[in-house]
């Protein structure tokens, strides 16, 4: 891996570098809305026709929406940084409405993805807005019922299959005793919406009809969109650190992954595989992310994650503090 130069002065000279792609720009941004939530739209209406004619119609128009979904969702992660609208105001009108068509509770998620930002890579602050990673240790010390437990979780069929679509669809419907007050509202405006949504689909088409088409869409989507989030910070090359060592701008650039997509399908993710970069500052407007790696060279040098190499990491489910890396469980020696 050809790694960037990382401390305090490195990093002052990296922080300089993003300046210029900070500013969001309403034009590029109210045609990325265009260009994403218009045929959203298209595609529900065809599929409201097309589940009267044939499933095998229904399928292919399904993945299709669930990448525009998938696409939602960036917009919809990006008002929550504040990097997509100069107003906050703005932001969080849209936030809340594409939370709503991505089952996600806007204020409620990014109190989350937040804190998620400020640990990242940490392995003594674990725990929330990330995937569950035991270190080898850890794993070796635990009951059989929770390493029966964590091995179920860590199974790539159980996280992406059913967690996925568990989260967005149930999880995302319900509040918590340590909600913040806005956490809550978020919660049961998202919730409205979505009920009203329904209510209004389900007159025009029928309600088992919508239910197929939303279920089918948002469960692509979510798999595929917790498979992304998992690749951006569970990779072979990762980098994590305890709490002592940890440094945001270190982190961002060795424990978050620059995951080289095929071009269609970096188009649907938003360009959130150039997660070093957005982790370094996320007031990044995505359509900005990949000019900002074409245009500076220390950026180019962090090793790309493939597809395939992506796909590959499923395997990854340990965290060796003495190798450093992650690890599968016969490389930990631990089944």
């Amino acid at each position: 891996m050809n790694k960037i130069a990382t401390g305090s002065g490195a990093n002052k000279s990296l922080l300089k570098l993003i300046t210029p792609y900070k500013n969001p720009s309403l034009n590029r941004s109210i045609w990325q809305i265009i260009n994403t939530l218009l045929p959203y739209v298209i595609l529900w209406i065809s599929l409201s026709y097309a589940i009267e004619q044939s499933f095998w119609l229904v399928l292919p128009l399904s993945i299709l929406a669930a990448g525009f979904l998938v696409r939602l969702f960036i917009i919809f992660h990006d008002c929550g940084h504040g990097a997509f609208f100069e107003s906050k105001t703005v932001s969080d009108i849209f936030g809340v409405i594409f939370g709503i068509l991505t089952f996600t509770p806007y204020h409620r998620w990014h109190h989350a993805h937040l804190i998620h930002h400020r640990t990242a890579g940490n392995l003594d602050k674990r725990g929330i807005g990330d995937i569950w990673t035991m270190t080898v240790e850890e794993f070796k010390q635990s009951s059989p019922r929770q390493k029966l437990y964590y091995k179920i979780y860590r199974n790539p069929f159980i996280l992406l299959g059913i967690g996925a679509p568990l989260i967005f669809l149930i999880v995302n419907r319900f509040t918590s005793k340590d909600f913040t007050k806005r956490d809550r509202i978020s919660v049961y405006i998202t919730n409205l919406g979505i009920v009203a949504i329904a209510f209004g689909m389900s007159y025009l088409i029928g309600f088992t009809n919508y239910l197929i088409i939303q279920f089918l869409i948002v469960y692509m989507a979510s798999a595929a969109g917790v498979f992304l989030f998992y690749v951006q910070h569970q990779f072979p090359d990762v980098h994590w650190y305890r709490d002592e060592s940890w440094d945001y701008s270190t982190v961002a650039i060795q424990g978050a992954s620059y995951l080289k997509l095929p071009k269609v399908l970096q188009w649907f993710s938003g360009n959130i595989g150039f997660h070093h970069i957005h982790h370094l500052s996320s007031k990044i407007p995505n359509y900005n992310l990949e000019k900002c790696l074409n245009e500076n060279e220390p950026f180019q040098k962090v090793k790309a994650v493939t597809l395939k190499s992506a796909i590959l990491s499923l395997k990854l489910r340990l965290w060796d503090e003495n190798q450093q890396q992650l690890v599968t469980y016969k490389q930990a020696e631990v089944l």
